[in-house]
């Protein structure tokens, strides 16, 4: 199996889906050279599990950073450009997200505000203040064509946020979630847009119904199983997949 990228960044990595992805990647059989762990407390108990990984993997680096936070962003992406010493980016992965099970009843204008923050602003922010790596890496890749080892954005999206499905998905109404999702989904349709023609490829994935903190113990997949996939899938991405939304598998998804 060929290395994904040389530089990855993965936002939310202190847990669940996050943790995982880095895991996977440090004990990959070619690891990328610099993987940046970001999270709001990199260094602090809700990083424990995020910290003892990175005792084990030299090429683990723990960024600080709160994705709805601009000062930290900035501070991130400093920090992230020291590591690299001139090189780019090559894979900025947004996974740090919130969830919400707000129903029509429960639902208030302050958890709509919050979950837009986290699930839309915030990756966007990243993405727009990560982007100069990432054009540096597009640019000194010497490849022509799209893919996660030359230069990509990956948002880590959900098909219950597909509007297309949303009549047959029978999971409970989650408006924030689900408004958030759809808005995140438009993100990465313009980022696509925009970007391609730098050499930067944009997706949005759907990693399933994963067992985690997030999805609960009710869920039927492993969050082993579905990063095995993940990483799959990003290895398969091309200039035919620029702007697609697709599952952990690779099917493509409806909008």
């Amino acid at each position: 199996m060929a290395m994904l990228a040389q530089s990855v960044l993965v936002t939310g990595s202190n847990r669940g889906i996050g943790l995982e992805l880095v895991r996977q990647l440090a004990a990959s059989p070619q690891p990328p050279q610099h993987i940046f762990a970001a999270c709001r407390d990199a260094t602090g108990p809700r990083g424990k599990a995020l910290q003892e990984l990175a005792a084990r993997h030299p090429n683990i680096k723990l960024i600080q950073l709160d994705t709805v936070d601009l000062p930290s962003i900035r501070g991130a992406v400093q920090a992230v450009e020291t590591h690299l010493k001139g090189q780019g980016l090559n894979l900025l992965i947004n996974n740090a997200g919130v969830g919400s099970q707000a129903t029509l009843q429960s639902v208030d204008a302050q958890e709509m505000l919050t979950t837009f923050a986290v699930n839309v602003v915030g990756p966007l922010q990243v993405a727009k203040e990560f982007l100069p790596l990432l054009e540096k890496a597009a640019k000194n890749a010497g490849t022509e064509g799209l893919s996660c080892s030359r230069a990509a954005i990956i948002n880590m999206s959900s098909k219950v946020g597909s509007i297309g499905l949303c009549l047959g998905v029978l999971e409970a109404p989650m408006y924030p979630y689900r408004a958030s999702k759809a808005a995140q989904n438009m993100v990465t349709r313009c980022l696509a847009a925009e970007l391609r023609d730098k050499g930067i490829l944009c997706a949005a994935i759907h990693p399933g119904w994963v067992k985690t903190d997030m999805g609960t113990e009710q869920a039927p997949m492993t969050v082993e199983r579905s990063m095995q996939g993940i990483l799959k899938v990003l290895g398969s991405l091309s200039q035919e997949t620029c702007g697609a939304f697709l599952d952990w598998e690779g099917n493509c998804l409806p909008w």
